[in-house]
């Protein structure tokens, strides 16, 4: 598949079939993810598996109620590891850049699955702290995205983008 096609053809997807997710499919993604860009190749990433009903649940609670992370056979929380980047780069490598990093490699996962004729949904909307403790994360690292994977149930149009010459600037804002 091509990129851009990858790229133009990826979709939120918020209905899943039943229909399972392979542990070698789940592998190639997590795999995909670590290619992403990171500053100074520090890789700030850490990646969770949930696949328990009951951990899915709780997920799909503190995010709002969004139960398509429950009803997703697989979930992937990606974290960001603050102390690892701001070993090298201070506050800026806690604030920012292991969340630029940590979104490339989520952008990943999403491609990929869709490449691999996967529905996924980017599911910013949570309570940290709650997801934090649901998942056991460490100080010094944060959920950055929860992402439900599976085959899609639903195949949404694309929504309207932007037109270039209302975003471009050239030179100067």
């Amino acid at each position: 598949m091509d990129v851009l096609e990858a790229i133009k053809g990826r979709r939120s997807i918020r209905a899943y079939k039943s229909d399972d997710v392979s542990p070698e499919i789940v592998e190639k993604l997590v795999d995909a993810a670590t290619w992403a860009p990171s500053a100074g190749n520090i890789q700030p990433w850490e990646f969770i598996i949930v696949r328990k009903l009951e951990i899915k649940r709780k997920l799909a609670e503190a995010a709002l109620n969004q139960t398509s992370i429950e009803e997703a056979p697989v979930v992937i929380v990606v974290c960001a590891n603050e102390n690892r980047s701001s070993m090298r780069y201070g506050v800026r490598g806690k604030t920012l850049y292991c969340l630029q990093d940590t979104a490339a490699a989520i952008q990943n996962i999403h491609l990929t699955a869709y490449s691999l004729g996967l529905g996924t949904c980017w599911v910013g909307a949570f309570r940290e702290e709650e997801a934090s403790k649901i998942l056991k994360v460490p100080e010094g690292a944060r959920p950055v995205a929860i992402i439900p994977i599976g085959y899609a149930a639903e195949a949404p149009s694309p929504r309207n983008r932007r037109p270039l010459n209302q975003i471009v600037h050239y030179e100067t804002f």
